[in-house]
C-alpha cells in the first residue's frame, strides 16, 4: 500500500475502525469482483504466501501500518506470536483486510489461511495453556451479596438499594474483579446492612416501630390483574412480599394515585379496594363517588384557573378526603408474608364518541375523574405490640429454622451454629481463630441483650462484614484449589455461595474429578437458582435488559406507550431466555425460535390474537417474518431507539457488540453526531440522513459496518411495533449490504446472515459467558479455549449445557496465571 494511503488510514483511526469491520467474525464476507483467484499450488495458498502477497505491502517492517509488522514474523513458530496472529485471524475471518479496493484473495483462501493459523495457535496453546490472569481479590457485587444473604439466612429480601452501585466494566458485566473497588461508603453500608438482615433473620424485635413504603410508578397501567399473588377478578394494586420481624401488630396504609398537581385520580364513582394478607381478605374499603359540589373541568384539577376550579368541598375531597382512612392494624406472625392491595375489577366503557388514545400525557396530567382509581403506594409499619424479648420456642420462621440447628442455648450450641454459618459464608473449613472471634462476639451480644438469640445475632453481624465473606481471594497460581473452584462455580451459575454438598466435595478434593465436576454442573443447572442467576445477571447485562426501565418514549408520537408495556418487554425476554436454558436448547434458538412469552398487553402490541389477561404464557408466533427470536423483541428494540425515532446506529452497534461479538469504538473527537432534521427543512428518512453523515470520511469507515445491520431492523418502530412507513412518512427500506458484500434485507435477512455460519453466534455467546464466568475481559490468550468449547459443543447443537460444561472444564476456569 502506498505510504499516502497508509497515512490516511492512520488519520482516520485505522486501528479503531478496522477493529469494527471485523464484524467477526463474523459478518461472513464474500469476495468482491476485484479479488484475485487462488493459485492452484498449495504453497501459493499457505499463510506465508498469502500474507506476503496481500498484506506485507502495508504491514512491513518499514511501514508497520497500525503498528503491525507481518514481514519479520516466523511462520514456523506461529504460537510464539499468538497475540499478533489472533489479530490476523480475526481480520481474515471477517474478510476486512486487505481494505476494499486492494487485491484480495477469494473466500476459500480466507478460510483456509485462517484455519491453518488457528490450528497452529491452538496446538501451541494446548501444549502450554495460558489461562490468563485474574485479580487475586474479587469483591462480591451487590447481586452476589444479596443472593448470599438469601442462601445463608433463608431471607428473601432486596438489600441491593442499600448498597453502593457496582461499576460496570466498559458496559459489559458488573462482576469484573478489577472494577469492583472497595470504598469507605461500602464499609459503612456493609455494617448497616449486616445489622439489619441479621436482626431480621434472628427475629429480634426493633427498639422502635419501623415504616416501609412501596410505590407503584405513575406510568404503570392498573386496568388489569397486576400479579399472580393477587386474586382472580382483581384490578390494579400491588402484591408485596414482606418479612415481618416478630409476632406483633402491624399497620397497613394505602395511598391512592395522584396526578402532577397532587389531585386524586378516578374519584368520580365508587370502587371497592381490598387489603389481603396471604390471600385472606382483611378489609374492603369503598373509595370514590363521595365528592360534593361542582367538579373542576376535565384535566384542570389543581390549575386554579378562574371558572375551571371545582367547589371548595370538591377540591378538599380530591386532595385529602378521597383516600383518608385507608389503613388498618392487623396481628401478623413473624416471617415472610404477602400483603396484597387491589381493586375489585368492574368492567365499563365510556359513553360518547371514542377518543384517540392519549395515554402518556393523560397519565401524568389528568385527574381522569370518571376512570379507574389506582393505588399509589402502600406503607407497612410496626410492630406496635409484641416488642418484648423473643422466646426461641415461639413460632418459627424459615430464617430461624436455617440458623438455629440446636436448641440448648449454651456455648456448645452457639459454637455449632456459628461454625456451620462461617463455613458456608467463608466458603472453606473453619479455623480455631474463626471460632474464637465469633464466640467473643456471641458472648458480647448475649451480655448486652440478655438473650441467647441476641448473642447469635451479634456474632452473625460480625460474620457478615468479615473480609472472608465479602471477598473472594485467590491464593493459588497454576491449578486452582478445589475450594477456589467451588466458589468460582457457584458464583458463575448461582451468583451466590456454594452449598453444603459443593463444599463437602471440595474439602475432600473430589470436586475436580471430571465425572464429579460434570455431575455437579448438571445438578446446579437443574436448580432454579441457575436460571434466575443466568437470566438476571448474565443475560440482563449482555442484552441490556437492565436499561429497559430507563427508556424514555415521546408520548405524542407513541400515545399507546406506558410503563406496563416496557415491563412486559423485559419480562418477555427474561422468560424467553430462561426457557432456552431450562430446556437446554441450542443457543441458535435465541435467534430463530418460533415462540415467545406474552400477556394480553404485549400480545395486542405485537398483533397476536386470542390472548387475554395479565398472565404471561408461551405462544407460537403466527408471523415468523415479523417476530421470532431476540432480534424482534421489544426490550432490545426499545433500548436501541431515541424517544421519538429509531436509530440504525444504536441498533447496529448493539448487534455488533452483543450478537456478532465485536467492540465498537466511540466516534472520533469533534465529529458532529447530530442526525436530526433541521427546522423548516423537508423531512429526510434516516437512511438519507445517515448517507449524508457518511460523507464525512472519518465517519464512513465505521458506519459502513454499523448502518446496514441497523437498517435491517427499520421495520420496527421505537417501541418495537411493526411498521411499513417510517417517521418521515415514507416506505421503510430495511435493505443493506455488509462491507463483505452480503445482502441483508430486513429481519429475515439479518437472521439468515447470522445463521449462515453455524458457529458464529455460539462463539459470541461463549465469549460473553466465559467473560462473565471469569469476572474479567476476554484476552487473546482465551481464543483457543473459546474455539475448543465451540467445536466440542457443535455435535450437540451448541446447547447451553455444552457451552457451560466446556467453560467449567477449560484451563481459564480451572487455572490462574501467576504473571
Amino acid at each position: 500500500m502506498p505510504a499516502r494511503i497508509a497515512a490516511g488510514f492512520k488519520f482516520f483511526g485505522f486501528a479503531a475502525c478496522v477493529a469494527l469491520t471485523l464484524a467477526g467474525v463474523r459478518i461472513g464476507a464474500r469476495p468482491r469482483s476485484n479479488q484475485t483467484p487462488p493459485t492452484p499450488s498449495s504453497d501459493a495458498t499457505s499463510p506465508k504466501a498469502v500474507v506476503s502477497q496481500y498484506c506485507v505491502s502495508c504491514h512491513s517492517a518499514k511501514l508497520k501500518t497500525a503498528g503491525v509488522d507481518l514481514e519479520t514474523l516466523d511462520f514456523t513458530t506461529v504460537g510464539a506470536n499468538a497475540e499478533t496472529w489472533e489479530k490476523v485471524i480475526a481480520k481474515l475471518r471477517a474478510g476486512s483486510m486487505p481494505p476494499p479496493g486492494r487485491p484480495r484473495p477469494d473466500h476459500a483462501t480466507y478460510d483456509a489461511v485462517a484455519s491453518s493459523l488457528e490450528r497452529e495457535v491452538d496446538r501451541a496453546w494446548d501444549a502450554a495453556p495460558n489461562p490468563g490472569r485474574i485479580a487475586a481479590v474479587h469483591r462480591l457485587n451487590r447481586v452476589e451479596y444479596n443472593n448470599a444473604i438469601r442462601d445463608l439466612l433463608a431471607l428473601d429480601v432486596d438489600v441491593k438499594p442499600l448498597l453502593p452501585g457496582d461499576e460496570t466494566a466498559d458496559g459489559s458485566f458488573d462482576n469484573f474483579a478489577d472494577s469492583l473497588s472497595i470504598s469507605t461508603a461500602h464499609l459503612e453500608r456493609y455494617l448497616s446492612v449486616a445489622r439489619q438482615v441479621t436482626r431480621l433473620a434472628v427475629s429480634l424485635p426493633p427498639s422502635n416501630p419501623g415504616l416501609e413504603r412501596f410505590e407503584i410508578p405513575l406510568f404503570v397501567m392498573q386496568d388489569d390483574r397486576q400479579s399472580e399473588d393477587l386474586p382472580l377478578g382483581s384490578r390494579g394494586g400491588i402484591a408485596i412480599r414482606h418479612d415481618f420481624t416478630v409476632d406483633g401488630e402491624y399497620l397497613i396504609k394505602v395511598r391512592l394515585q395522584r396526578q402532577y398537581q397532587d389531585y386524586l385520580k378516578g374519584m368520580g364513582w365508587p370502587q371497592q379496594l381490598d387489603v389481603r394478607l396471604d390471600g385472606k381478605l382483611l378489609k374492603r374499603f369503598s373509595v370514590g363517588g363521595k365528592a360534593q359540589g361542582r367538579p373542576a373541568a376535565a384535566s384542570y384539577a389543581g390549575d386554579g384557573e378562574p371558572g375551571f376550579a371545582g367547589d371548595d368541598s370538591w377540591e378538599k375531597y380530591m386532595q385529602v378526603g378521597g383516600d383518608a382512612g385507608l389503613e388498618l392494624r392487623v396481628p401478623v406472625t413473624a416471617g415472610p408474608h404477602i400483603v396484597g392491595v387491589s381493586f375489585v375489577r368492574e368492567l365499563w366503557e365510556p359513553e360518547g364518541l371514542p377518543q384517540p388514545l392519549q395515554r402518556g400525557r393523560v397519565i401524568a396530567n389528568d385527574q381522569v375523574y370518571m376512570d379507574y382509581a389506582n393505588v399509589g403506594s402502600v406503607q407497612i409499619g410496626g410492630p406496635y405490640s409484641g416488642l418484648g424479648a423473643r422466646d426461641s420456642r415461639l413460632g418459627e420462621t424459615p430464617s430461624r429454622r436455617a440458623i438455629f440447628i440446636c436448641r440448648e442455648q449454651d456455648q456448645t450450641c452457639a459454637t455449632k451454629i456459628l461454625n456451620r454459618m462461617a463455613r458456608l459464608a467463608f466458603r472453606r473449613p473453619v479455623t480455631a481463630a474463626d471460632t474464637k472471634t465469633l464466640l467473643a462476639f456471641f458472648e458480647a451480644g448475649r451480655k448486652d441483650s440478655g438473650t441467647f438469640d441476641g448473642g447469635i445475632q451479634f456474632a452473625l453481624e460480625r460474620l457478615m462484614v468479615d473480609p472472608d465473606f465479602l471477598l473472594r481471594v485467590y491464593r493459588s497460581t497454576g491449578r486452582l484449589s478445589d475450594l477456589e473452584i467451588a466458589s468460582r462455580l457457584s458464583f458463575f451459575l448461582w451468583s451466590s455461595v456454594p452449598d453444603d454438598r459443593l463444599l463437602t466435595l471440595a474439602e475432600r478434593g473430589e470436586l475436580t474429578k471430571p465425572a464429579i465436576l460434570e455431575q455437579e454442573v448438571r445438578r446446579m443447572l437443574a436448580d432454579p437458582r441457575a436460571v434466575d442467576a443466568l437470566v438476571g445477571s448474565f443475560a440482563a447485562q449482555w442484552l441490556n435488559l437492565r436499561r429497559v426501565e430507563e427508556v424514555v418514549v415521546d408520548p405524542e408520537r407513541y400515545p399507546n406507550y406506558d410503563l406496563s408495556l416496557l415491563q412486559a418487554f423485559q419480562r418477555e425476554t427474561e422468560l424467553f431466555v430462561g426457557s432456552t436454558i431450562r430446556e437446554d436448547r441450542g443457543v441458535p434458538a435465541l435467534l430463530d425460535a418460533d415462540y415467545t412469552f406474552v400477556n394480553e398487553r404485549l400480545a395486542r402490541h405485537y398483533g397476536i390474537p386470542g390472548i387475554y389477561g395479565s398472565r404471561f404464557r408461551r405462544v407460537s408466533l403466527p408471523n415468523p417474518d415479523q417476530r421470532g427470536g431476540l432480534l424482534a423483541q421489544g426490550a432490545l428494540l426499545a433500548t436501541t431507539s431515541y424517544p421519538d425515532r429509531t436509530s440504525p446506529v444504536l441498533r447496529g452497534k448493539f448487534l455488533l457488540n452483543n450478537i456478532f461479538g465485536l467492540p465498537v469504538p466511540p466516534p472520533p473527537p469533534g465529529v458532529d453526531t447530530n442526525l436530526e432534521n433541521k427546522p423548516g427543512a423537508a423531512l429526510k428518512t434516516m437512511r438519507e440522513r445517515l448517507a449524508q453523515h457518511r460523507q464525512n470520511p472519518s465517519c464512513s469507515s465505521c458506519h459502513a459496518v454499523i448502518d446496514p445491520l441497523g437498517f435491517a431492523l427499520e421495520n420496527f418502530d421505537v417501541i418495537g411495533g411493526w411498521r411499513t412507513i417510517d417517521e418521515a412518512g415514507k416506505p421503510v427500506d430495511a435493505s443493506g449490504a455488509t462491507i463483505g458484500g452480503d445482502k441483508v434485507d430486513g429481519l429475515g435477512g439479518l437472521r439468515a446472515l447470522l445463521l449462515a455460519r453455524p458457529d458464529q453466534f455460539p462463539r459470541t455467546v461463549t465469549e460473553k459467558l466465559l467473560s462473565y464466568a471469569l469476572g474479567r475481559r476476554i484476552e487473546y490468550t482465551d481464543q483457543p479455549a473459546v474455539r475448543k468449547i465451540v467445536r466440542d459443543a457443535a455435535a450437540g447443537g451448541y446447547r447451553w449445557s455444552s457451552l457451560i460444561l466446556g467453560i467449567v472444564e477449560s484451563p481459564p476456569f480451572l487455572m490462574r496465571s501467576g504473571t
